[in-house]
């Protein structure tokens, strides 16, 4: 099977670090509103140690030396879970307070810190301004893969989106993306819907083949980006420093893993084995203030963490469930072609109707 990371030979050399003075990191305990502070300081120090030096880290040092796509390791011996981290969208905006430069590089700085490189599904709509074009520069340089996630997110299981502006959306983007160091020819669905019946799925992967592309499939779904909108609904009526962002960071991390553990479990059953995972989150607040607590997590559950693009070698990725099947995480998919999970798997696999009532009666 062709994997699009053949192209790492024709990848030109990268910087170490953007410095679009504009959209750039800045401190943020500046210029964030009253209370962040305190937040930062109260239940992260970890996290406010970090950021107070990034401008040192960013400005003054060299980029990590590690070649993630020259490591070898196998991960069809893992001997327990395995797990990578993957994004989708990518915002250019401010949030809740927090200036988007700040934001997103804090993300960035989680993964730097545990040495770890993403895939980042972007959408092309918001990439053709100068905000941008930063977020692309931004993760670019710091060697982090840019794969395609359409251009206008569209939901292609709708009977109004057909396989051909499937195709025109798929180029749009292809031609923002395409010229970066570590752009890739994996695209991601939409929420993950790949058509609504099996001519238009079978459509859409012939075009997604013409075009050189693969699947960047999922195999832990969850719903961080609910959290992180009732995150930020919070932070908005009551300010950054009553929002209570501990409660909800603990909510997020037993979310993330109880999913994950799901699709871990799931997965064995079907392959027998333990497979390197591609974790699906979103370049959002919650992944900025909470990414490296969600890695510390997963290691401390016993998981090992990969780089996304060593984990889409595994095999599993490989089984591309027939087109009656499709849509979903692959792992989803894979069991309902089984046939043998019927009583339990849930149509929509992950959605904000399962965790509601969960966050309500908290309080969050």
């Amino acid at each position: 099977m062709p994997q699009p990371w053949d192209r790492a030979a024709l990848r030109s050399p990268r910087s170490t670090s953007p410095k679009n003075p504009t959209f750039g990191p800045r401190n943020p305990l500046v210029p964030n509103p009253a209370g962040t502070k305190a937040y930062i300081l109260k239940p992260m120090t970890r996290k406010l140690q970090l950021f107070i030096f990034i401008p040192i880290l960013l400005f003054g040092c060299k980029s990590s030396t590690s070649n993630p796509r020259e490591q070898t390791a196998s991960t069809e011996t893992v001997a327990g879970p395995m797990v990578s981290f993957t994004f989708d969208d990518g915002a250019t905006s401010d949030i809740a307070g927090f200036k988007f430069g700040e934001w997103n590089e804090m993300i960035l700085s989680h993964l730097e810190n545990e040495d770890l490189k993403a895939v980042f599904f972007v959408t092309g709509k918001n990439k053709l301004d100068e905000k941008g074009q930063f977020l692309l520069k931004s993760w670019d340089d710091r060697g982090h893969s840019l794969a395609n996630h359409s251009f206008a997110h569209l939901n292609f299981s709708s009977e109004k989106n057909t396989a051909s502006l499937f195709e025109k959306e798929l180029k749009k983007t292809d031609s923002i993306i395409s010229g970066l160091g570590n752009s890739v020819k994996l695209f991601r669905f939409p929420y993950l819907k790949e058509g609504q019946n099996k001519s238009k799925v079978d459509s859409i992967r012939n075009i997604l083949r013409s075009n050189g592309y693969t699947n960047g499939y999922v195999t832990i779904d969850a719903s961080d980006w609910f959290v992180n909108a009732r995150l930020i609904k919070r932070i908005k009526e009551v300010g950054v420093e009553k929002a209570e962002i501990e409660r909800f960071r603990d909510f997020y991390l037993q979310h993330i893993m109880e999913r994950a553990n799901y699709y871990e479990k799931l997965s064995y059953e079907m392959n027998e084995r333990h497979i390197a995972h591609t974790l699906l989150l979103h370049h959002n607040l919650t992944s900025a203030l909470f990414l490296d607590d969600l890695i510390e997590k997963f290691k401390e559950e016993g998981w090992e963490t990969v780089h996304a693009d060593q984990a889409y070698r595994d095999k599993v990725f490989e089984k591309i469930p027939d087109a009656g099947f499709a849509g979903e995480s692959l792992i989803w998919s894979m069991a309902k072609q089984s046939g043998k999970y019927d009583g339990s798997l849930r149509y929509p696999a992950e959605d904000s109707r399962y965790e509601k009532g969960k966050m309500d009666s908290l309080g969050l």
